[in-house]
């Protein structure tokens, strides 16, 4: 009988009967995929459904749930189970659309049209039972295709006007749906082969959404949901979300009293005394850093003339994103980057290749205009510090300054107990200016330093600057979470943009490489990130209090007042309770600030010249001279 050839990802093949589909080949060949295989990749890039029948020999991937391209099937499946429900539910509710989501309250959601009923979170649990019930039924999932016209004709039948509506702005003659059961949907799949692999999900929020994203249109109800294929998974999952709700930095910055948002200020962070505490800190951190390296620090202005921001390239690729302010009958911008002014100072002197590279850094305060509905916390806000710095280098020297900055931000990371990263390389996106050689020398130049540093990477196509590829390094948080934070990109265009140029050992004048590098990133992010990751119970290094100072009775006082003198001279964050108050109140307090030392000051303590103290989150007490308190806190700052 005849047969194909399926050549598997490591290069071996197998055979599949002429006829037959890729879900008999798993049956058959790949047990082990049997109840993991999710839809299969072929070698022309299509991704296809298991019921997909091959009529040629081809190379294949099968996707699972560990894929990024598997999850998308599932979670798009998922989205089909909860139109199901609700169409049983509630049969005259009409469906829209339902995608998959990266970012939001789920992986996916479905807009739907309830007419005059009102659905509430109320109603979720009601509409997870029915799901349970398809789930149950283990439905096989089906697709077919009909002719445009035909398919016009059977949601008109069906009185479903939006899917009308969205085949009519179809430029194909034909288009495919998917059904399970009873039940179908407009979709271009792929999807799962049964409703029972979609084990277990959990509907998390309800809103309401415009139909297209149009205020003018019909207000749609917004279902989203998240789904995994084992219970396991999803009792994970919502382990985590309840702990990053206890983390959330903007609850723990107004308990512990860091910074807040004004109505005055939409978007623009105040930072509070102890918020400040932590801003200088890393700042302070950074800059010592920078210092060890080579680098020397410069400040430019917040404002420069609109000729600048054209001359740079913001104008046409950034101004959607910037402020504008008129002086003296003249265009100016508030700054959303920092570069063209650090250009402005290289281009005030005339440099030898002796001085290459050189190496400024700025800790600029940027501007950006951001709509209000993405606006979130410290992790998107209109004003903020980037910890930038720019090198010049002849390109000789390029790769090898990569290579530094990359030993740099990882030495960084690890500071704040940061152990897992994960790396890309972002390459030229549709809107940028340069050449292609231009882009190509960069590009494999950040290649080549990855690599010689032995780096795992993978490739965002179309992510990097305007001006250049970059590097992204991502941090993977206490809860397993990525946050993408430093980057590192490489610029010939803004040199020859603005006419930087160095004299070469040859005699002539040449156009330096513009690196542009930042490690945090964002000031303000990198601290909700921080604050997350540490629950608010800082290192004692960054804690902005660092030892509370606790008295048992108010006969304590002097004791106290003489220790907690001692100890600020001695450098360290401290603050002094000696409030007429249970000792056992002031403890709970202290524990509530997050200090990372509290000191238990009565009788025996004053009269023995010693200190007891409590380490943040333990509750044994310990008692050692005051020498030996403050030998133990340099050893801990050590």
């Amino acid at each position: 009988m005849a047969a194909l050839t399926i050549t598997l990802p490591d290069g071996s093949s197998k055979e599949l009967e002429l006829g037959k589909s890729f879900s008999d080949f798993v049956q058959n060949q790949l047990p082990f995929l049997k109840e993991k295989a999710l839809a299969v990749v072929l070698s022309d890039g299509r991704t296809v459904d298991l019921s997909f029948v091959p009529t040629e020999n081809t190379k294949v991937t099968f996707l699972t749930f560990d894929d990024k391209e598997g999850k998308e099937v599932f979670h798009h499946s998922s989205a089909h189970l909860l139109g199901m429900a609700v169409q049983r539910l509630w049969p005259h509710a009409r469906l829209t659309v339902g995608p998959v989501i990266e970012n939001g309250p789920g992986f996916f959601f479905y807009d739907i049209d309830f007419g005059d009923t009102v659905i509430t979170v109320d109603d979720l649990p009601k509409i997870e039972a029915e799901m349970a019930k398809i789930v149950k039924e283990d439905l096989t999932v089906k697709r077919w295709e009909l002719s445009k016209e035909e398919a016009i004709e059977k949601f008109k039948k069906e009185n479903e006007p939006y899917k009308v509506e969205l085949i009519q702005g179809f430029d194909a003659a034909s288009v495919s749906l998917y059904g399970q059961g009873e039940w179908y949907d407009l979709c271009r799949g792929p999807h799962v082969a049964r409703t029972g692999q979609l084990k277990a999900f959990k509907l998390t929020a309800i809103s309401g959404a415009y139909w297209k994203g149009d205020s003018k249109n019909k207000q749609l109800t917004r279902i989203y949901g998240v789904s995994f294929p084992t219970k396991k998974l999803l009792d994970e999952y919502i382990f985590l979300i309840e702990e990053a709700k206890k983390r959330d930095h903007r609850k723990l910055g107004k308990e512990l009293d860091l910074f807040s948002f004004q109505d005055e200020a939409p978007g623009f962070p105040f930072w509070h005394p102890k918020g400040t505490v932590l801003w200088n800190t890393l700042a302070s951190y950074i800059r010592e850093e920078c210092f060890r390296r080579g680098y020397q620090e410069i400040k430019t202005p917040a404002i420069l003339n609109s000729s600048l921001w054209k001359k740079s390239g913001h104008w046409d690729n950034f101004k959607e994103n910037m402020y504008f302010t008129d002086i003296d009958e003249s265009e100016f911008a508030v700054k959303p980057m920092n570069c063209p002014g650090c250009c402005l100072i290289y281009k005030y002197h005339m440099h030898s290749y002796r001085e290459l590279p050189l190496r400024f850094m700025e800790l600029g305060n940027v501007h950006r205009h951001e709509m209000s509905g993405v606006l979130h916390g410290l992790f998107r806000v209109r004003a903020f510090t980037q910890d930038d710095a720019h090198i010049y280098a002849p390109l000789e020297k390029v790769e090898s300054e990569v290579e530094d900055i990359i030993d740099f931000t990882f030495d960084v990371y690890k500071k704040f107990g940061f152990t897992e990263f994960k790396t890309f390389i972002a390459t030229r996106p549709e809107k940028s200016q340069g050449s292609d050689e231009d882009w190509n020398l960069a590009t494999q130049a950040l290649h080549d330093a990855l690599k010689k540093k032995g780096i795992e990477y993978g490739i965002k196509e179309g992510d990097g600057a305007f001006y250049g590829p970059k590097i992204e390094f991502n941090i993977k948080d206490s809860l397993g979470r990525l946050w993408q934070c430093g980057t590192v990109q490489i610029d010939f265009s803004m040199p020859n943009r603005f006419e930087l140029d160095f004299t070469a050992s040859d005699g002539k004048k040449h156009a330096p490489v513009m690196i542009h590098r930042a490690i945090y990133g964002s000031l303000e992010r990198f601290i909700g990130i921080l604050i997350e990751h540490f629950e608010g119970k800082f290192p004692l290094w960054l804690n902005p209090i660092q030892i509370r100072v606790l008295t048992v009775a108010e006969t304590h006082s002097d004791y106290a007042k003489e220790v907690y003198q001692d100890l600020v001279m001695q450098g360290f964050r401290v603050e002094l309770d000696v409030r007429n108050e249970k000792i056992g109140s002031k403890i709970r307090d202290s524990i509530m600030k997050r200090s990372s030392y509290t000191l238990i000051l009565g009788d025996k303590e004053k009269e023995a010249g010693s200190i007891s103290f409590r380490r943040m989150g333990e509750e044994k007490t310990e008692t050692v001279s005051r020498d030996g308190f403050l030998s133990l806190l340099k050893g801990e700052l050590n």
